[in-house]
């Protein structure tokens, strides 16, 4: 299917003109913008707390971002130094408003409020209004969206970082009317700015997530496609840009590489990722196919289709040829590419059918339809909405877990973990570990700057655990397909071999097993 990135057909109901089009009817500026950013906030507030749960995921930025400064500079040292910015801005946040899970969601929830208002000001440069607005309704309304502005962890603020970014590229590639005077000294110095607020917004995002590079080069295809076009070069600005942030990143991407192995976890592409992959790009080739307004320059084409292709096709790439990346959640801002394509296609829709309704002697405000059609695709995903609120809706809940321990021990009891990351429990809810003895346990985490501490060998481990009667074991109701590393397989061989199963509870993806010395 050949699709034109540069050229238009014009769209019924609208107005053509060479800095964008007009719609029918003027709209108050805040209304394309503020709609999609309500809806965002609304449905990001709704069922917030979970029931105070946290997956373990969110355990590691809620025990980080309780440490010092200080500390948290020698965990990046060790580990996880790819969040590092995203750490020390929860840590704040903590100190500012205190610790809860609805505050460590918040700055999530507000990044998907923020990515759905500068996706809508986007699409307005590239398209109609019903369009623009539809565009950025699309964010607030994605399940997958909408699972990340309720997570503790810095997805969503790469989101909307690559938001901004577009929306400010965008802006000088496709200035509008409202911007002013648009040649001479003023159009100098408004494209200086929208320039500078590009590259600091993109270094930070890449700070924030190096990944989100990738948005870099969809921006780099886009600005190439308009140059093709004929319109007023922007290649050696974006060049410029580039050559600020790639040098601003790079001791960043440097200092993860032999942190590595924190994704080991990751298994190859699976046969759904790229069936997902695949579906959404032909959604975006059919969507492109759609009349739009001509004499708009870049087209939501040629912004939408690199923004959704390129790091989607680019992480999958780097799993093939590097080593296995690819995770949904590391390039969640490339559905802001399919925004800019469903957007139009759905207002093509509604100005469609609302001239069709009105043929037949029907008059029906196209604004009518678009809310109807939020409505119903709201209540179609409303299970999935509903589901998404719930505190099981995750891998696992470290808080029922640490619950489920509290009930089951006694005091002197020893406790181990299966593997080592599932000490998360004890740290986020020490009071349900108190008066249990960490066998394995050899350095704690903040002494050792690493999040889950440092374990003693196996022969002290098996040692410890040959020295108590009674042994609390927390571990994984599913456990992952990998080999067991030496000190883990020390500790179930000693339960195995000595210990008798006395209790065993499932609860918050989490198993807790009580276990007594054999007679």
């Amino acid at each position: 299917m050949a699709v034109d990135l540069r050229r238009g057909s014009p769209g019924a109901g609208e107005r053509t003109a060479t800095r964008g089009p007009a719609g029918p009817r003027r709209w108050p500026a805040w209304v394309i913008p503020g709609g999609p950013a309500l809806l965002a906030l609304a449905l990001g507030l709704w069922g917030l707390r979970r029931q105070d749960a946290l997956w373990r995921d969110e355990a590691a930025t809620w025990e980080v971002a309780q440490r010092s400064l200080p500390e948290i500079w020698h965990l990046l040292g060790h580990v996880d130094v790819v969040h590092g910015l995203y750490y020390l801005l929860i840590h704040t946040v903590f100190e500012v408003f205190g610790a809860s899970p609805a505050v460590l969601r918040l700055p999530s929830v507000l990044a998907v409020t923020v990515a759905a208002a500068a996706t809508a000001a986007t699409a307005r440069r590239l398209t109609g209004p019903m369009g623009a607005l539809a565009a950025g309704l699309v964010p607030a309304l994605l399940p997958v969206m909408q699972r990340y502005a309720q997570e503790g962890r810095s997805f969503a603020l790469v989101t909307a970082g690559v938001a901004v970014a577009t929306w400010l590229l965008v802006g000088v590639l496709c200035p509008a009317a409202s911007d002013g005077p648009q040649d001479g000294r003023g159009r100098r110095i408004a494209y200086g700015w929208r320039w500078a607020g590009y590259t600091a917004v993109m270094l930070g995002t890449a700070l924030l997530n190096w990944l989100s590079l990738f948005a870099l080069v969809a921006h780099g295809v886009t600005v190439l496609i308009a140059r093709r076009s004929g319109q007023r070069p922007q290649s050696a600005r974006w060049l410029a840009a580039t050559a600020v942030i790639l040098p601003g990143a790079l001791p960043l991407v440097l200092a993860s590489r032999p942190q590595a192995g924190q994704v080991a976890w990751i298994p190859p592409a699976s046969a759904a990722s790229l069936l997902g992959v695949t579906a959404m790009l032909l959604v975006a080739l059919v969507c492109a196919r759609v009349p739009r307004p001509a004499g708009t320059e870049p087209s939501p084409v040629s912004v939408g289709l690199p923004l959704l292709a390129v790091p989607q096709l680019g992480l999958l790439l780097a799993s093939w040829l590097v080593t296995p990346l690819y995770v949904d959640r590391y390039v969640l801002f490339s559905y802001l590419g399919l925004a800019l394509l469903v957007g139009p296609a759905v207002g093509w829709a509604v100005r469609t059918a609302a001239a069709y309704v009105r043929r037949g002697g029907v008059w029906v405000r196209g604004e009518v339809l678009l809310a109807g059609i939020v409505a119903v695709v709201f209540l179609a995903l409303l299970p999935l909405e509903l589901g998404l609120r719930e505190p099981t809706s995750r891998t696992d809940d470290v808080r029922v877990a640490a619950a489920e321990v509290a009930a089951l021990a006694r005091p002197g009891d020893g406790v181990v973990y299966i593997p080592d990351q599932r000490r998360d429990a004890a740290l986020v809810t020490p009071s349900s570990f108190r008066g249990l003895d960490d066998l394995a346990l050899a350095e704690d985490p903040v002494t050792s700057g690493t999040l889950y501490g440092v374990e003693a060998s196996p022969a002290r481990i098996r040692a410890a655990m040959l020295a108590r009667h009674r042994i609390v074991l927390v571990s994984d109701t599913d456990p992952a397909p990998l080999p067991p590393a030496p000190r883990d397989l020390a500790k179930r061989t000693v339960l195995d071999r000595y210990f008798v199963r006395v209790t065993t509870a499932d609860t918050g993806g989490r198993r807790v097993t009580v276990y007594e010395r054999a007679r």
